[in-house]
């Protein structure tokens, strides 16, 4: 019995849930470079993983293979228990696979509703003919898209710059923009890529307050990618961390703190 539940990888003795996403022995290569080495990673339901790791150490390729935007010469992704590897990024965010950037990647000469509209692209199930012809039932869609951007809107307490040009936006609520449209895609798991980066305390306090909502209120998985220790700390459930593109430590983020491995890896990070 504590051999099997060493093996669900639960910190407090609790059988695990089957993981919603999971990478197994992913390799990832650019000629001669090895960027992943056999990573395997799985994000549970209902729960927050950080990934860490020095620069260069492989995060933002295991995020842009985790969200298709690289495609791994070996290894394996299963999402919800099918096998998605290699599967493009529109496929996979219509299968529930949402993404922040670093920077965020928005349309500066649309207003914050349009920009998380294009978010509620993947759900929507007409296009320019299809609502042109069926015109009742695709504007009975367009209120619901709407409704549902609304209640992010107000989720995320953007209420009163709905109306405004992103690009006229300071950069906290800009990425909090990011946020909402990746959010319009309903979610099965959720990719933030250093989402703190560039960010004031007040604002990395807002952007903490609205992850911790996420993973309570809406039970959205994420995977989080960031250089601020502080806040992996008081974020994470599990931290994995990643040097050289080799998994060299995963835990419960106090383990994590302790770890020599990772100690080391972080006192050399200058030579990667």
């Amino acid at each position: 019995m504590r051999a099997a539940l060493q093996e669900s990888g639960d910190p407090g003795g609790r059988v695990a849930s089957p993981p919603v996403y999971e990478a197994r022995g992913v390799t990832l290569r650019f000629g001669g470079v090895v960027a992943l080495s056999e990573v395997d990673v799985a994000i549970r339901p209902d729960e927050t993983l950080a990934v860490i790791g020095p620069n260069g150490a492989g995060k933002t390729s295991l995020l842009n293979t985790l969200s298709g935007f690289y495609r791994p010469q070996a290894g394996r992704l299963n999402l919800l228990g099918r096998n998605v590897t290699g599967s493009p990024t529109h496929a996979l965010a219509r299968l529930g696979v949402a993404r922040t950037f670093q920077g965020a990647h928005l349309f500066q000469g649309l207003t914050v509703l349009d920009n998380i509209l294009v978010g509620r692209h993947a759900r929507m199930r007409y296009g320019i003919l299809g609502a042109a012809a069926f015109y009742p039932f695709a504007s009975r869609e367009e209120v619901r898209h709407r409704e549902a951007v609304e209640e992010i809107i107000e989720f995320l307490e953007i209420e009163s710059i709905r109306h405004r040009l992103v690009g006229t936006l300071g950069y906290g609520l800009r990425k909090r923009v990011d946020l909402a449209r990746a959010l319009a895609m309903e979610p099965k798991v959720l990719l933030m890529d250093e989402p703190m980066a560039g960010m004031n305390l007040e604002e990395k306090e807002d952007l903490a307050r609205f992850i911790l909502d996420l993973r309570e209120a809406r039970k959205i998985p994420i995977v989080l990618v960031e250089h601020d220790m502080s806040v992996v700390m008081d974020l994470a459930d599990r931290v994995v961390v990643l040097d050289f593109g080799r998994k060299i430590a995963e835990g419960p983020p106090a383990d994590i703190q302790r770890n020599p491995d990772v100690i080391s890896a972080y006192l050399g990070a200058g030579s990667s």
